[in-house]
């Protein structure tokens, strides 16, 4: 049975690692670094975790568990995926690497994510505020990828809005009311786009 402070040196561990994961990927740190920031020795790392890959999969699991399960949590919900992914920048940035690395908790997750959000759009349709789609599964990958955007490419957009910190409420109600904007609509005037791509995928269209 563990102690107590077995279960918070092993949070703490897990949370170092998931700052310098997060930061720096899981490459560029080493066991020692993890606890040298965690205030504990390099055989307690691998005491609780076995390995630089068992502490990755741990905080996998940690970070996937918070989004998935969270308080705040409601998949069928995808309005509500910024109060859901409201943790720590640490969390944050972990979860942008997650998705960047294609680790399959992550990949699950996306999947899951956008298997809601079709659901959630579907309904939007029958309900008369959702516009039917040509192709709602892709409709629905686009929009999680929209709203998961500010997590992979965070560093990017606080460059281009000229903002310290992307994940400040302000920050993040200028980049996401954008979104929102071209959402709700549009962004062309006319259907000239539309009507090349179309014209492009037909000539493709074997005969």
């Amino acid at each position: 049975m563990r102690s107590d402070s077995d279960l918070t040196a092993r949070a703490r561990i897990r949370d170092a690692a998931l700052e310098l994961f997060g930061a720096e990927g899981v490459n560029r740190v080493s066991v020692r670094a993890i606890a040298a920031r965690a205030g504990v020795s390099p055989a307690l790392v691998l005491h609780h975790f076995e390995s630089k890959e068992g502490l990755r999969a741990a905080c996998d699991a940690y970070v996937i568990s918070l989004v998935r399960g969270g308080p705040k949590a409601d998949l069928e919900d995808t309005a509500g995926l910024a109060a859901m992914l409201d943790a720590g920048a640490a969390v944050r940035r972990y979860l942008g690497r997650a998705f960047l690395d294609g680790t399959p908790e992550a990949a699950a997750l996306f999947d899951e994510i956008v298997a809601a959000t079709g659901r959630w759009l579907d309904d939007g349709v029958r309900e008369g505020w959702a516009r039917p789609s040509d192709d709602p599964r892709a409709r629905a990958a686009i929009y999680v990828t929209w709203l998961l955007a500010p997590l992979v490419f965070g560093d990017h957009l606080s460059r281009v809005l000229g903002v310290p910190d992307l994940h400040t409420t302000d920050a993040t109600l200028r980049h996401s009311r954008a979104g929102i904007e071209i959402f709700t609509h549009g962004v062309f005037a006319d259907e000239r786009f539309l009507g090349a791509w179309d014209d492009v995928r037909n000539e493709r269209k074997p005969r």
